[in-house]
């Protein structure tokens, strides 16, 4: 299922970004959906995952300033970011996971000038 990641840009620091992944088609049998992070030279990092169920995580460094959610009708994941961070520079990946499948966007940068 390709995944097409958009959103990211250029903000100051106190700005937002709302980051979008369309999925090609349904995104309602995915059970984990999530945005994930890539310093360079560093492994890949979870930021937020939702579940089919509901239920979220989000790592410690974006809590209250960042929001995740779908809308299935638009095979659609989205990543609000609010109040962002010079150190939220980075690539920003979405996921999806059903069964033993995992399917990644291409990334979508974003930096933040202080």
């Amino acid at each position: 299922v390709p995944l097409q990641a958009s959103g990211g840009g250029l903000v100051q620091a106190g700005g937002y970004l709302r980051l979008s992944c369309v999925a090609s088609g349904s995104i309602f049998s995915f059970i984990v959906l999530g945005w994930y992070r890539q310093r360079p030279g560093a492994q890949r990092e979870v930021v937020v995952t939702t579940t089919k169920e509901g239920n979220k995580y989000y790592t410690d460094s974006v809590k209250d300033r960042f929001t995740i959610s779908r809308d299935n009708s638009k095979n659609t994941l989205y990543l609000q970011m609010n109040s962002l961070k010079p150190e939220d520079t980075v690539i920003y990946y979405c996921n999806m996971k059903r069964g033993v499948h995992s399917y990644w966007g291409q990334g979508t940068q974003v930096t933040v000038s202080s």
